[in-house]
């Protein structure tokens, strides 16, 4: 196995395609959808699922099977001493010793490098447990007795390893003394003699990243669409270790497929003389090329079921808050809703919709003309849907402020409609939808809620819990 997910990928054989069989799916469509030329991107992807057996509904979720960059495979192979092009091809088998104990968590015989590059999340923060089970293994007493010491200080570890986002070999570096923003080599990486069962042992599996599917099958049948910001930041900087960009796996693994088709460079260092990864590099050709076509790439997916659906009957008023790439889930809403449509005017003409219940979606960015994702979709389908579709925008940094001076957000505009809202969810028996950033702004849109209920002379706080009880108010919320 050289990366393949499944035996049936292996041998080419047919089968049902799911989380232990995902389908190798051609990518008919990537796009950047943020403004060129800024500091963020935002990719749009459609997955080609013709012939492969895969449904899907509209709010369910598409699980995207990454593989971890390179620059992290290079520096755990060098850092065990497997950076040599013969070892790293080297071909191995694993067996759990303990037939009682889970069975080896992914296909054998393989390589080491296909290891930590397909099968274990080399790419997460390393963990104390991890880092206290290595440290008998350093090259240096003052490796090792730096290695313990960040397993058994909290304080140490959390401001060094969890604060600067530092992935297991990077660690493994630093207590060495090794620099950590240098390309890894056999001349600048320390060997650790660590036996490769206690790797594997010590790493989780590599997971699928999933994302909401923001298309409906009843317009598009046979793709899958997807929104996803790309996630980089920067990390904390502590007196060990120097301030880095951090990558999210999944979505900089898109980044590259986007790049590919539109052949774009994805620059390894950075020009300004500082060696830094600007843009991680992937193996996104996969096992074999065989992600690798005449007309494109191809990505392993899998579809997840969600019970994130909207009401059966269209008189039902709905209210939609999907702020950023929240909005990605009321894409595939609103495409249910326009196909519904059009079967209803064929079918009863012109007035079809005028019973329907309204159809309200609460959308937040930054700024109109840089990260209004689908901004020219919107209109068309308002228009499709004959006045039953209103959209309001709150875009923080080039919108109206408060008369304090404050920026104006989803749940501010909320609390502006909140007689139209209170009509809605109370009188006609409307659905709520809240997608997006779990930890901020679905807390503050569900206080803005209890605070409607409130001033409509209910108990606030027991009406959202009614509401989540009856799947009347429902969340796709990630952290």
């Amino acid at each position: 196995y050289l990366g393949e997910l499944s035996a049936r990928a292996l041998t080419k054989t047919r089968g049902i395609h799911d989380a232990k069989n995902p389908y190798p799916s051609p990518i008919q469509n990537i796009r950047e959808l943020f403004v060129f030329g800024g500091e963020r991107n935002c990719i749009h992807a459609e997955f080609n699922i013709e012939g492969s057996g895969i449904t899907y509904q509209h709010g369910d979720h598409v699980g995207l099977w990454p593989s971890n960059p390179d620059v992290e495979v290079d520096r755990l192979l060098f850092a065990l001493g497997l950076g040599a092009p013969d070892r790293r091809t080297a071909v191995i088998d694993i067996e759990s010793l303990d037939p009682q104990l889970a069975k080896v968590p992914f296909p054998v015989p393989t390589t080491y490098e296909t290891v930590l590059r397909h099968y274990i999340d080399i790419s997460t923060v390393a963990s104390r447990q991890t880092l206290g089970l290595l440290a008998k293994y350093a090259p240096t007493p003052e490796a090792g007795a730096a290695l313990a010491t960040l397993a058994s200080d909290k304080a140490q570890y959390g401001s060094i390893v969890a604060n600067g986002c530092l992935k297991l070999a990077e660690v493994l570096q630093l207590v060495a003394g090794n620099a950590i923003n240098s390309k890894p080599s056999s001349e600048n990486t320390s060997v650790w003699n660590i036996p490769f069962d206690v790797i594997v042992g010590a790493i989780p599996r590599l997971q699928p990243r999933y994302y909401s599917i923001s298309s409906s099958p009843k317009l598009h049948p046979t793709s899958i669409h997807v929104t996803c910001v790309v996630l980089k930041y920067e990390s904390e900087s502590s007196h060990r270790a120097p301030a880095k960009w951090v990558f999210g796996v999944g979505s900089n693994y898109l980044l590259n497929l986007k790049m590919a088709a539109h052949g774009e460079e994805a620059p390894f260092l950075s020009q300004d003389g500082v060696e830094s990864v600007t843009n991680p590099m992937y193996a996104i050709s996969g096992p074999r090329a065989s992600y690798q076509g005449d007309t494109g790439y191809k990505a392993p997916i899998h579809v997840r079921r969600s019970t994130f659906r909207l009401p059966t009957n269209p008189k039902t008023p709905v209210i939609m808050i999907g702020p950023g790439t929240g909005v990605a889930p009321f894409r595939g809403f609103i495409q249910e809703r326009v196909a519904l449509a059009r079967k209803a005017i064929e079918k009863n003409g012109p007035d079809a919709l005028a019973d329907w219940g309204q159809i309200s979606l609460y959308y937040g960015c930054r700024d109109e003309n840089e990260d209004f994702l689908y901004k020219d979709e919107w209109s068309e389908h308002q228009a499709e849907l004959k006045g039953k579709f209103t959209m309001r925008n709150a875009f923080s940094r080039s919108g109206p402020r408060k008369p304090d001076g404050s920026k104006i957000y989803v749940q501010d505009l909320l609390w502006e409609d909140r007689a139209a809202i209170s009509e809605a969810i109370n009188e006609k028996r409307g659905y709520v939808y809240i997608c997006g950033d779990a930890k901020n702004m679905s807390k503050a849109v569900e206080d803005i809620l209890v605070r409607i209920f409130n001033e409509a002379g209910k108990n606030g706080v027991d009406e959202l819990k009614t509401m989540k009880e009856r799947s009347r108010l429902l969340l796709d919320v990630w952290s």
